[in-house]
């Protein structure tokens, strides 16, 4: 469909029928538009489907639509499938024609040898590749009843019926339970007898080893092929929950990130708001200035959440320190920051600005404190930093007054982090009054002689 341009009054370019179509799109209206475009992505094939073309019957890949939802897209596999083994049953097409030639002495008993066979052949397979059956005994219930039946007509009939102990082998390699020695075991003793009633049927050497390499050999060929594929399908499913765990690992940093991000800043704008409210009657000078103070935070806020969107965002301790002073300063708190030693690291420097805005945070929200003291102390020898936050308000909660914090926020939030980075935080009350909060954190001592090298440059 052809679209014609058009400019808005804004000098922007447009085009008729877009994403919600118009009276004159020749779609029939913005209904039929709309209606098409999904149509087209929802039945849109997946690009890459990786191993899905490998699984069993029935089991197919997931997908996720543009909604989140899932959808099974991929085509069903291609890997070994019972009806994969069928067709080795024309191996038998000798023990028929003797059959339909009359040349076995009882004619009767050798189809009913043959109907049995075939019929305890196909249940084997089939249970085997069944997902309700295939772990458990019954396929290896069935393989002994087929062995009891191979033996039977090869001892009976001899010459073209030995030809069913190879496919008797091939099915073991489809029984589950037998995966490893225990297949290897009965390999070995079915090829050994296999070999051993040839040679006593035909009397030849060399058939008697053609019938016992072949018997071994198709069983082993057979297990390790079905072998592969398993592996391939629970690597299949180790890079789907790979997949899985990074998109819930990448939800708990977002969640985390806005809820320090937002937490703060919201705290910060009440507490100025408030402070607005209280200036504005007897000092309208100061309450513009905290006017100023909001809107600057809020444009803050905007920029620290696009950055934690894109997963760049990376806070600075000193940052952090200097929107401490002005937000306890606005909730008339007294700040008292102090530092010591060199420069951390950014990474270092980061983290305990997420503390330093967590910590301040809670101060101001549910302390009560006229007082906030922060110290950093950074020794380079021993390689550690240590943050320390206190105050002289309420002190912590009672236990039954404190709602359960969910995971990836808060203090708790924080704990996960700075243990992730070999890091403490211990909080609690500050003797008989106040708060204290106080982490601990490895930082690289070259690192930090390093960064001192570039603040004294």
């Amino acid at each position: 469909m052809r679209r014609n341009r058009q400019t808005d009054k804004n000098g922007r370019d447009e085009r008729d029928g877009g994403w919600g179509g118009g009276p004159d799109d020749g779609c029939g209206g913005p209904g039929r538009f709309r209606t098409r475009l999904r149509t087209r992505s929802r039945t849109r094939k997946p690009a890459a489907p990786g191993w899905s073309g490998l699984l069993d019957p029935g089991e197919v890949a997931v997908a996720t639509d543009r909604r989140g939802r899932e959808s099974s897209r991929y085509p069903k596999g291609r890997g070994p499938r019972p009806q994969t083994f069928l067709p080795w049953l024309l191996m038998g097409i000798g023990a028929l024609s003797n059959i339909v030639s009359g040349k076995d002495q009882n004619t009767w008993l050798a189809g009913l040898g043959l109907l049995a066979f075939n019929s305890i052949y196909i249940f084997v397979v089939f249970s085997a590749f069944n997902p309700r059956y295939r772990d458990s005994r019954v396929p290896l219930y069935g393989f002994a009843a087929l062995t009891a039946v191979t033996y039977a007509i090869a001892l009976t009939f001899g010459h073209a019926w030995m030809l069913f102990f190879p496919l008797l082998s091939l099915a073991s390699g489809a029984v589950r339970s037998l995966r490893g020695k225990p297949h290897f075991i009965v390999l070995i003793v079915i090829s050994g007898s296999a070999g051993t009633i040839a040679g006593w049927r035909f009397g030849d050497h060399w058939m008697s080893t053609a019938i016992g390499y072949g018997t071994f050999f198709s069983g082993m060929i057979a297990a390790t092929v079905l072998s592969l594929f398993d592996t391939i399908k629970q690597l299949d499913a180790t890079r789907q929950e790979l997949a899985r765990t990074a998109v819930e690992k990448e939800r708990l940093r977002f969640s985390r990130d806005l809820h320090d991000l937002l937490g703060h800043t919201l705290s910060v704008i009440v507490v100025k708001a408030e402070a607005v409210r209280r200036l504005a009657p007897r000092d309208v000078d100061a309450a513009l200035s905290q006017a100023a103070d909001i809107e600057a935070v809020g444009r803050q806020a905007l920029t620290e959440i696009r950055e934690a969107v894109t997963g760049y965002r990376e806070g600075s301790l000193g940052t952090e320190l200097d929107r401490a002073r002005s937000a306890l300063q606005a909730a008339g708190i007294e700040p008292v920051v102090r530092e010591s030693g060199p420069p951390l690291p950014p990474q270092a420097s980061a983290l305990l600005g997420w503390v330093v805005r967590e910590g301040v945070t809670n101060a101001v929200r549910h302390s009560g404190a006229t007082r906030c003291e922060i110290e950093v102390r950074t020794d380079a020898s021993a390689g550690r930093a240590r943050l320390t936050i206190t105050d002289d308000g309420r002190g912590p909660a009672a236990p039954s007054a404190t709602p359960a914090t969910s995971g990836g926020t808060g203090l708790k939030g924080l704990t996960e982090r700075l243990a992730a980075a070999g890091g403490t935080l211990d909080s609690g009350p500050d003797g008989r009054r106040g708060f204290r909060l106080v982490v601990e954190l490895p930082v690289d001592s070259e690192e930090v002689e390093g960064e001192e090298v570039t603040a004294r440059q």
